[in-house]
């Protein structure tokens, strides 16, 4: 991971593919890109425009470089976009910064830690299941800035509150009530998520979907806790400590968040399980 930094901090100013920088860490593209997600709340494209655009705001501001030159180095079209860009981060036109004591954000290069933790132990099963149906309702979310964690927490809110998840319960499959990430576009800059349940019966209402999830094998963890904060949690111990201590990679299909308790979900003692697809 501190050698693909390094590869990304040294290549700024030149193309950067994630495929590159993933073999670097000796890692799928997919697997890299969740992993880094995870671990530092970017995507891999966040950092490194947020990075291009600091570098870039320190050129203005200690050379006598044109902006249009600037923009150029750091592979924006035109000034024009790369104005807006600047903008967006330091809240300033790329000329204004060239003027003197103008306030501007910094994005510094990203480092990794090992840290020994162990203290507490994992649970998890492997579990080797073949492709199903799942029926149900979907939305369509960036990740970038975070926005799919809050798009999907306000899904669950309003399909509580307008019965949808209800009525999905009446119809539950074994795994009762399922919440998919799917369908990651090619830079994982967007993903589609599913509010479903195991399709278990012929006709469902016209507004629900229908999809396919492929057979595999996967690594289910319990979750013991009260939603909404318990998930991220554990989400985090898998991707910091559970993939690295294991030699499993993420085999880059959907990943499940399944809610098998009909208790309280604010309850400390709540207990549901996340279900990701792996291989050796």
């Amino acid at each position: 991971m501190l050698d693909s930094m390094e590869y990304i901090e040294s290549n700024l100013d030149n193309e950067l593919y994630i495929d590159d920088i993933a073999a670097i860490a000796c890692m799928s593209k997919f697997h890299f890109q969740r992993m880094f997600n995870m671990l530092t709340g970017y995507t891999v494209s966040e950092y490194i425009r947020n990075r291009r655009i600091t570098v870039a705001a320190q050129e203005l501001v200690n050379t006598r470089s044109k902006v249009i030159d600037v923009a150029m180095k750091y592979g924006y079209e035109s000034p024009e976009s790369f104005s807006k860009a600047f903008r967006k981060i330091h809240g300033i036109s790329p000329s204004d910064a060239k003027k003197d004591s103008q306030s501007l954000k910094a994005y510094p290069k990203l480092s990794f830690q090992i840290q020994i933790k162990g203290d507490v132990e994992m649970d998890y099963k492997i579990v080797e299941k073949e492709a199903f149906t799942v029926v149900g309702k979907s939305i369509r979310t960036t990740t970038i800035g975070g926005e799919n964690n809050r798009k999907i927490a306000a899904f669950w809110e309003e399909s509580n509150q307008n019965g949808f998840t209800g009525e999905l319960a009446k119809n539950c499959g074994p795994l009762g009530l399922i919440g998919i990430c799917m369908e990651f576009d090619k830079q994982q800059e967007n993903l589609t998520y599913l509010i479903c349940t195991e399709k278990n019966i012929d006709q469902i209402p016209v507004d629900w979907e229908e999809r396919q999830v492929p057979s595999a094998t996967w690594a289910v963890f319990p979750v013991l806790g009260a939603m909404p904060d318990a998930m991220p949690r554990v989400w985090e111990r898998i991707f910091s400590e559970w993939f690295p201590a294991t030699g499993y990679e993420h085999a880059g299909g959907p990943e499940m968040e399944v809610y098998l308790s009909d208790a309280d979900p604010s309850s400390e003692d709540y207990y549901s399980e996340i279900w990701i697809p792996i291989k050796k």
